[in-house]
């Protein structure tokens, strides 16, 4: 059973050795080609289709075979390291894989080695494929490959991305509207090749009902719900301060994630004058203390927040300039001062797209309210507004909302989780196909 620990990381890897008889170490790649588990430290890049395809003698059958990947699999036979007639390649796996694929090799008498792993050599790192996981671990891997000794920040992520589409795009109908389209991904099999889709689907449509609830917006302003929170349109101001509170705690959340990635990378002493650690934590907190002391009128807290923060910019500063000089330490602690408040002034945009999705949806209502009591054609024209209104609010306002929501994600909140991109692990895969033709394709091999 995964411990807890584990769940944080990416999957754990093995570094391992692959042992095999110099004589069937041909037979064990050709075992390992079809699993997709392992990846060896000398992977070749596989050659054009057109190149892997060799006709091999006929086997007792009488008959001739096709293999394709021929040529790779006999430069990783002839890659091996081999002593006294024993071969072994090294690479990774996921450690997790490798009890079934020792037993897998050794119906063709090949075993699997687990070794120590060698320092300052970085390890492959991959997000966990399966269940819902899986299909959400896109968003991050989309920025890039999370380090290997990084968390895996798929889950914290994931809501970070619906909070905010929600309270951008905040409405019950057309979140339904999102459930409907994730239930045909799901279900429907002519949408099939999207069905990794449908869990980003439903979540999005989760988070527009619960915002739509709170902002009494079922269509637009149709009167059929009660506000249980305000109405963007009358209280937007409330709304922009709400948008401000949320960007302040999801870039605390995510300066304490990095500062743990941090630890993890390098150690507590890198970490204590990251400006992305233990450094960077105490100028954000210093200065929210310090906002939190002007609003209130509390003189001391105020001069708390000025202490804490000035110790944030003296460790940022002292950390600079280790890795250059004075001026370049000025000029990067200038810059992470004015990032972090360039940063929470980029979630305002919560606010802004919430009150344009209000105000689309306010104009649809009021369009087919106007035509509404104008005999049958005016009934029929209030319709085909409300329809093709809202119709169209959805999916501008969906497009943009989403956009707007993963450049937030990107670029306010990962450039902190991350400092460095990890390698993916690409395990060897070749399409070894065998398959029986009769006669022999274009002539006998002799013959060519």
């Amino acid at each position: 059973m995964r411990s807890w620990r584990d769940s944080l990381r990416p999957v754990r890897m093995d570094r391992i050795a692959v042992v095999a008889p110099a004589d069937r170490m041909r037979a064990v790649l050709v075992r390992l080609a079809g699993t997709g588990t392992v990846e060896f430290d000398d992977a070749t890049p596989a050659p054009a289709p057109e190149a892997v395809l060799s006709v091999l003698p006929p086997p007792a059958t009488g008959r001739p075979e096709l293999l394709a990947g021929e040529a790779a699999l006999r430069a990783h036979s002839r890659a091996s390291t081999t002593r006294d007639e024993v071969s072994a390649i090294a690479g990774w796996a996921p450690a997790d894989t490798v009890g079934s694929l020792s037993a897998d090799l050794a119906a063709v008498d090949g075993a699997v080695v687990v070794l120590s792993r060698p320092r300052g050599v970085e390890i492959p790192s991959m997000l966990r494929p399966g269940g819902v996981r899986g299909s959400l671990g896109s968003l991050v891997e989309t920025y890039g490959t999370v380090p290997y000794r990084d968390v895996d920040p798929t889950p914290v992520a994931v809501g970070a991305f619906l909070l905010m589409f929600g309270m951008m795009f905040g409405d019950v109908g057309h979140g339904a509207l999102l459930l409907l389209i994730a239930a045909a991904l799901a279900f429907w099999h002519r949408l099939a090749r999207f069905r990794r889709a449908w869990p980003f689907a439903a979540g999005t449509g989760l988070a527009g009902i619960v915002f739509g609830a709170l902002y009494g917006e079922f269509f637009g302003p149709t009167g059929v719900l009660p506000a249980l929170w305000l109405r963007p349109l009358e209280r937007p101001a409330t709304l922009m301060a709400a948008a401000v509170f949320v960007g302040a705690a999801l870039l605390a959340g995510a300066l304490a994630l990095g500062t743990v990635n941090r630890v993890r990378e390098a150690g507590w002493r890198a970490a204590l004058y990251a400006s992305s650690g233990i450094a960077g934590v105490a100028l954000f907190a210093g200065l929210a203390v310090v906002a939190a002391g002007w609003y209130a009128s509390l003189v001391p807290l105020v001069v708390l927040g000025a202490v804490l923060a000035s110790l944030g910019m003296v460790l940022i500063f002292v950390g600079f300039t280790g890795e250059g000089g004075v001026f370049e330490a000025c000029v990067e602690l200038f810059d992470t001062v004015l990032g972090l408040g360039s940063n929470v002034a980029s979630f305002t945009r919560l606010a802004a797209f919430g009150l344009t999705h209000a105000a689309l949806g306010s104009i649809v209502w009021a369009g087919a309210r106007a035509l509404w009591p104008r005999g049958t054609a005016g009934a029929a024209g209030a319709v085909a507004v409300f329809v093709a209104g809202n119709l169209l609010a959805f999916a501008l306002e969906g497009l943009v909302v989403a956009v707007q929501a993963l450049r937030l994600e990107y670029y306010e909140l990962f450039s902190r989780v991350f400092q460095a991109q990890g390698r993916p692990f690409r395990p060897w895969r070749l399409p070894v196909i065998t398959e029986e033709v009769s006669p022999w394709p274009h002539g006998s091999p002799a013959s060519r």
